[in-house]
């Protein structure tokens, strides 16, 4: 069984769970998961987790996102997005500073209303279901952080902006909101997810490519370590005395570490044994005076 995570490169057309289905098909396995829903005209990056891996797929869930996205003002669809139905259209007679200056009233922090068509739940139902059954329910709006909204372009009426997000953002819900603001409508016209936490396209891969890979014996080199997620944790040694601890999942003292680092409450440390085989990622316990596990990678 392959245990990793592979980095593809969604095309558009395909939804999330299409790709992992192809995936299994490739890889010769069943356990494997995606790491967050790409819309189907969506594309880019997409993290897809392997055996053991699949154990990540809330922790990439969570990381930040980023991605290019194109802006048409003027109209409103359903969806929030040009494949939807179009609600109304109206002409686009703000000048360009005044479009700069609506995005960039978005960076930071603000409260944003799923949309209608989502795979959230109210009440049991998925709200696409919903939608598609011709019903509108409330919703509670989300706060959502965008540290970063970077305009790429402003060919009015088309704004290509560069985006950088919290977990839970949709950014066709970020477009229909500046269009609302500029009083003109806007819907999502396209979108490229350039990154999921340190995963970039640059290492990316589309299925065309897996498959080519696998066809010539080398599909172990698209599979990167689950370790390599957690890069930017400090990393503690046990050594084989104290190895039955790692693998039984138990809490650690700084004591029983072959390394003697700064101990931060709450900070996240990777967990090797001796052999230098990952175990799992572990946190300090200041009031315990122990590293307690998070998530075991046994």
């Amino acid at each position: 069984m392959v245990n990793g995570i592979i980095i593809i490169d969604k095309e558009p057309g395909f939804t999330s769970h299409d790709v992992v289905a192809k995936m299994r098909g490739i890889c010769g396995q069943k356990k494997i998961g995606h790491t967050g829903t790409l819309d189907p005209m969506a594309a880019g990056v997409l993290p897809v987790c392997l055996g053991s891996g699949t154990r990540l797929c809330d922790m990439l869930a969570d990381r930040d996102k980023e991605y290019v996205a194109e802006l048409l003002l003027g109209v409103e669809t359903d969806t929030q997005d040009i494949t939807g139905q179009v609600l109304t259209e109206k002409p686009v007679e703000v000048p360009e500073a005044e479009v700069r200056a609506a995005c960039a009233g978005f960076q930071g922090e603000y409260d944003q209303i799923p949309p209608m068509y989502s795979a959230l739940k109210v009440n049991g139902r998925k709200l696409y279901e919903l939608a598609r059954a011709g019903k509108e329910v409330e919703r509670r709006a989300r706060r959502v952080q965008i540290p970063e909204l970077e305009i790429l372009e402003c060919r009015l009426p088309m704004v290509r902006m560069r985006v950088v997000c919290s977990k839970g953002t949709y950014i066709r819900t970020l477009c229909a909101d500046i269009g609302a603001r500029l009083g003109c409508g806007g819907v999502m016209q396209s979108l490229r997810r350039t990154r999921v936490g340190r995963f970039t396209l640059a290492e990316a891969l589309t299925l065309g490519q897996l498959q080519q890979m696998r066809d010539e014996d080398r599909l172990a080199e698209a599979v990167l370590p689950v370790d390599s997620v957690f890069a930017d944790c400090p990393l503690l040694h046990v050594s084989d005395e104290y190895r039955r601890l790692l693998d039984n999942g138990n809490a650690v003292s700084p004591l029983q570490t072959a390394e003697n680092i700064r101990l931060e409450a709450g900070r996240w440390v990777r967990f090797y044994r001796g052999d230098g085989s990952f175990a799992g990622i572990y946190t300090y316990d200041e009031q315990r005076q122990w590293y307690r596990p998070v998530k075991m990678f046994l």
